[in-house]
């Protein structure tokens, strides 16, 4: 009896949680408000078997409970029952699918006025495309593929020579007009999704798949890869921008064409070499993993790169210069930095291209060798110290999880903690000085601070190392309460 009685408070229970929960399905910005129709009658259908298939369940336990004496009669086929149930699964099962295929059919089935839109997907950043004023989209080959041609144009192909391109994460559309989606891989299997939209759609190497769709409300939405495809994956966003025809016009009139990008490849100015060094990075997807404004990412970042001394994961430390950036392009985990894991893949390219890599490197800041303090640094006894600890720290991959601005983090923020009392996870509390600082480098996982994870890895770092990382740390606590000194009132 009591196996019955929860049965039928599970069915209960699931009925009242579908009716009652606040979690229900952004409204459509597109046309395919149907999609979401044949995922309720999915639903219901589902549900009604659901509910069925239980309630039997606690019916069957009553009805045919354990008995003193009783014998079960054996039945070895019902055929009534069985052509019942042959024919109602029948129908509830093209009852599901019949939908399905009937929208499914709509969405590959292109109006003909659609506007055209290819969508090129790479580890780990989207690039588009539009056709330029013939309406129609040249034609592309992998084998142009190179740094000036990252869609893979056909530089003789007349149709292509106004194609214009979006090298960038961020795409818009015109509101209410219907647009065909091309979508092409250059690596591995990803997926085009704008939830909002009602669009998704596989996108496989070697292939051109498309959907279509007509935006209905004006607005910014979220772009995500729905396929797994590498450990950037979660990081390769983007967002779809629909807007009024005059301003979709006059944004698109601003992006570079085809042949406007060759011909810039082709112009022997004084940073053609950046250029082309910027036009590897958008091909190659570097910037997915190495950022280039000093934030943290997978990979160590750019800004002030070139010419500091890196720590490496097998102890020992290397300069960053034109050698070792060329030595970790050709071959990746020939020296990996510490704090970063070994995800890179290897790449052949000409001296040309690397040589413009490393020029790109080296514009974004020198390093230790050049870099001039800054006036905190230059009137404070610890201030090279504390420059040696920042570069530590990144080079470490420690401001991936500790910020120094005092947001929220993986792990506690570096602003204004030292000499503070930290509540640990055991219920006690700690001061935040040189001696916790180096136990919780050391062994991190001895003394966790309440609300925070225990993630963090051991390092193993010289004295020198953890003193410089220690006068970081206490820059930004003096930095901290010198700001607060200077606002007024305090």
């Amino acid at each position: 009896m009591a196996m019955a009685i929860i049965l039928v408070l599970i069915v209960i229970a699931s009925v009242l949680f579908h009716i009652l929960a606040p979690w229900h399905a952004t409204p459509a910005a597109s046309n395919w408000g149907s999609i979401d129709t044949t995922l309720f009658i999915t639903l219901i259908i589902s549900g009604i078997f659901f509910v069925a298939v239980t309630l039997f369940m606690a019916v069957a336990v009553i009805r045919f409970r354990h008995k003193e004496g009783a014998r079960a009669a054996y039945q070895p086929e019902n055929k009534k029952l069985e052509t019942w149930l042959i024919i109602v699964t029948s129908v509830a099962i093209a009852a599901m699918l019949a939908p399905g295929l009937v929208v499914y059919s709509d969405f590959i089935r292109v109006p003909k006025n659609a506007y055209e839109l290819e969508v090129v997907a790479q580890q780990w950043q989207w690039a588009f495309r539009f056709p330029g004023q013939d309406g129609k989209l040249g034609k592309s080959d992998i084998k142009f593929v190179d740094s000036t041609n990252p869609f893979g144009l056909d530089p003789k192909d007349p149709l292509g020579q106004d194609d214009v391109l979006i090298i960038n994460n961020d795409v818009r559309l015109p509101l209410d007009k219907p647009v065909k989606v091309l979508l092409r891989s250059k690596d591995v299997l990803h997926d085009f999704y704008v939830p909002q939209m009602r669009s998704k759609m596989d996108m496989v190497p070697g292939m051109v798949s498309y959907f279509w769709f007509t935006p209905t409300k004006t607005g910014k939405y979220e772009v995500l890869c729905a396929e797994y495809c590498g450990v950037g994956h979660y990081n390769m966003r983007g967002h779809m921008i629909v807007e009024e025809q005059d301003a979709f016009d006059q944004w698109l009139n601003s992006q570079p064409t085809f042949a406007q990008t060759l011909t810039t490849a082709a112009k022997p100015s004084r940073d053609s070499v950046l250029e082309k060094g910027r036009q590897l990075v958008e091909k190659l997807g570097c910037s997915a993993c190495h950022s280039q404004d000093g934030s943290a990412s997978l990979g160590p970042g750019w800004k002030g790169l070139y010419g500091r001394t890196e720590q490496l994961a097998d102890g020992t430390s290397v300069l960053v210069d034109e050698a070792y950036v060329k030595e970790s392009i050709l071959d990746p985990k020939a020296r990996l930095v510490q704090g970063y894991p070994p995800v890179m893949v290897t790449y052949t390219l000409n001296d040309d291209e690397l040589g413009a890599l490393v020029a790109l490197i080296k514009s974004l800041g020198a390093g230790q060798q050049d870099k001039e303090p800054t006036p905190g640094e230059a009137s404070s006894p610890g201030g090279d110290l504390a420059a040696q600890g920042q570069k530590l720290a990144q080079s470490l991959g420690c401001l991936a999880c500790h910020s120094v601005d005092g947001s929220k983090g993986v792990g506690p923020s570096w602003q204004g903690l030292y000499g503070k009392a930290e509540t640990l996870a055991d219920g006690t509390s700690i001061k935040v000085d040189e001696d916790y600082i180096k136990d919780s480098v050391l062994n991190p996982g001895a003394k966790i601070v309440k609300g925070y994870a225990a993630v963090m890895p051991a390092f193993t770092p010289s004295d020198k190392d953890l003193n410089a990382l220690i006068a970081f740390i206490k820059s930004k606590a003096n930095a901290d309460a010198d700001a607060s000194k200077a606002q007024p009132g305090k």
